[in-house]
């Protein structure tokens, strides 16, 4: 397992912070002798900074796919599969499958197909929770389009939740990228869409947890 590089400075900060009250904390005690309180606060200072570095961990995953293979880009939980109308870039019907991706879930965020980023946009926007309906077309959000190798493209967006409150991303349209490779991340809870063609052979079901380069969403015909 490794730290990824987006919470280096907010674990130095949270260390400083949660060490500077544990001094008040200590200082305290000597002043009053309540060791229940000490040990009280002290424990959730190590609790505080273990949910902020276990926020950012990112395991050891070994990545196995076949050429039409849709690996799941996220870790979290499967909350939406139906066909929609897609109308920021096809303008057609498209599969949906959302994932939510709470605080407690690896954040980091992986490209599900290999092949050509055709399109990319950031649109700012709302905070609403990452379930809402209206989350996919309100929320701040990028959106990815990759074209594989067969000509068929494949949508991918983050969206922030209301905990989110900053989408990282780093792939550019006429970028090659590859199954698996990480092209963003997400700070602190939030939902991840999938748009894919009619004919895609679905391997998931709402409720199912999935896990980020190991999960097979599905797969291109």
């Amino acid at each position: 397992m490794t730290i990824h590089r987006e919470g280096y400075g907010i674990i130095a900060i949270s260390t400083l912070i949660l060490g500077s009250i544990q001094t008040g904390n200590y200082f305290l005690y000597k002043y009053t002798d309540w060791l229940w309180l000490y040990l009280l606060l002290s424990i959730g200072a190590l609790v505080m900074i273990y949910l902020v570095i276990q926020f950012f961990r990112i395991p050891n995953r070994k990545v196995v796919f076949s050429e039409n293979d849709i690996l799941c880009p996220a870790d979290g939980k499967i909350v939406v599969i139906e066909e929609v109308e897609e109308g920021e870039y096809f303008n057609d019907k498209r599969i949906q499958i959302s994932i939510f991706m709470s605080p407690l879930n690896v954040h980091a965020n992986y490209n599900p197909i290999s092949g050509i980023i055709k399109y990319v946009k950031y649109h700012p926007g709302l905070f609403l929770v990452a379930w809402h309906p209206k989350s996919s077309s309100e929320n701040e959000r990028s959106t990815f389009v990759t074209e594989h190798k067969n000509g068929q493209e494949v949508l991918f967006r983050q969206i922030a939740g209301a905990v989110a409150r900053r989408i990282c991303y780093y792939v550019a349209t006429k970028q090659s990228v590859t199954t698996g490779e990480e092209f963003g991340f997400i700070k602190f809870g939030s939902r991840i869409d999938l748009l894919l063609p009619l004919d895609a052979k679905i391997n998931v079901k709402i409720g199912d947890r999935v896990q980020s380069r190991i999960t097979k969403i599905g797969e291109l015909k």
